[in-house]
């Protein structure tokens, strides 16, 4: 039988958690023993006996009581969840066929900048992240701060964003680039950045915990206002020995941007909305019209990436083959170890693949923005930064899958 995944994103109290497992189509469901208790019918009526009926009556019941086709969550996808990996894949190779066999398309796109990033991948981002932020509950956040667990997870996250993570792409950076300073430097600021966007659609594809990510973005993005530059500075001046100098207003105004305004349009549109309509039409009619926003974004900004990018990444490609290697090793290495020692620490699957992708993910707008401002747009660095997001979007889209498939072969639950 073909494999089909759930893919929910679901939030709320830790205590409500539901399972996400991958699943085969074959097998039967059965709810989470939290949700049977919340089940209105109650037992003593499930197990009440039946009335004398007529018999067509009673047959009609014993045709109802027959286990019915089990339909596949697949088809209940929308056409963009259900071909996502095709989507996405299209989106780079028309992106690189436009940025190579139409030469004035990368200059174009590239012409506005906002707060160092193209006007259009801007949009993108912020397109991406709105309907994500919708979905997140701020009115219950109090209630989960108030639990011992969501600081156990930001601690846990914090080591490993600002201190494994980081230093981890530093030793890759000198063990694959010794002889290229410039692609190094890059490089050492694609691992500074810790991100605030894409992770959010990463963890919802595999089925993590959107709140929780949410917390976790908020937590990032104030370290990463105080952080990234002295960090920049110690990694690439002080360890490395090479002169360069961050500005604090880069790194602020750009997790100001990306993060301020998308966070607050969701906080302001869902406070206002279900006041001014109700709790649930917010939730089955407003989110559901907004919810394919976030993946046309995430596919808009890839476009727009790889088409701004796609002459540069042709024509350089040795360069582009070199700072790809140790990403790739950084993505799968970061992603497979904390997933693993979250998994050792029965964190659940939700908790253990929110974890993962947070590690992982970087905050390419930011390296981007930094390196065109400090190095410019021509330079090795702004190349080592811009292939970044190049190749962490099909390695952490194989890394969805991926952590689904080993939940599966470890049997994990919340």
């Amino acid at each position: 039988m073909v494999a089909v995944y759930k893919l929910v994103l679901c939030y709320g109290r830790p205590n409500y958690y539901h399972t996400v497992i991958p699943t085969h189509s074959h097998e039967s469901t059965q709810p989470p023993a939290h949700l049977a208790e919340m089940n209105p019918i109650d037992s003593e009526a499930q197990s009440a006996p039946t009335p004398n009926l007529p018999v067509n009556d009673v047959e009609k019941q014993g045709d109802a009581a027959r286990p019915q086709k089990k339909q596949s969550a697949f088809n209940n996808l929308g056409i963009l969840d259900r071909f996502l990996v095709i989507w996405i894949f299209l989106a780079m190779a028309i992106g690189i066929i436009l940025g190579n066999f139409v030469p004035s398309t990368g200059p174009a796109l590239q012409r506005g900048k906002f707060v160092g990033v193209s006007v259009p991948i801007a949009i993108g981002l912020l397109v991406m992240m709105y309907p994500i932020l919708c979905k997140v509950r701020y009115e219950s956040l109090h209630e989960v701060f108030r639990t011992r667990q969501i600081w156990v997870q930001i601690a846990f996250s914090v080591i490993l964003n600002w201190i494994i993570a980081p230093f981890f792409m530093l030793a890759l950076a000198w063990a694959f680039l010794p002889d290229e300073p410039e692609l190094r430097q890059g490089l050492i600021l694609v691992g500074l950045a810790r991100c605030i966007a894409m992770v959010l659609i990463w963890t919802g594809l595999a089925g993590g915990d959107g709140e929780y990510c949410a917390i976790l973005v908020a937590i990032n993005s104030l370290l990463q206002m105080v952080l990234f530059a002295p960090l920049g500075v110690f990694f690439i001046q002080v360890i490395s020995g090479d002169a360069v100098s961050f500005e604090y207003a880069t790194a602020a105004k750009s997790v100001a941007v990306f993060l301020g305004i998308p966070l607050g349009a969701a906080i302001l549109t869902r406070f206002t909305l279900r006041h001014l309509a109700s709790p649930r039409w917010y939730d089955t009619v407003f989110l559901k019209w907004a919810g394919p926003w976030s993946l046309i974004g995430l596919l808009f900004t890839i476009l727009v990436l790889f088409a701004s990018q796609g002459r540069q990444v042709v024509h350089q490609i040795v360069s582009v083959i070199r700072v790809a290697a140790p990403l790739i090793v950084y993505f799968s290495t970061i992603f497979f170890i904390t997933f693993l020692i979250a998994y050792k620490l029965g964190f659940g699957y939700r908790l253990a693949a929110t974890q993962s992708f947070t590690a992982a993910s970087n905050n390419f707008e930011l390296a981007i923005a930094v390196a065109v401002a400090t190095f410019g747009a021509d330079s090795n660095q702004a190349l080592a930064s811009t292939v970044g997001p190049l190749i962490e979007v099909p390695v952490l889209l194989g890394l969805v899958y991926a952590v689904k498939f080993v939940a599966n072969r470890l049997k994990m639950e919340d």
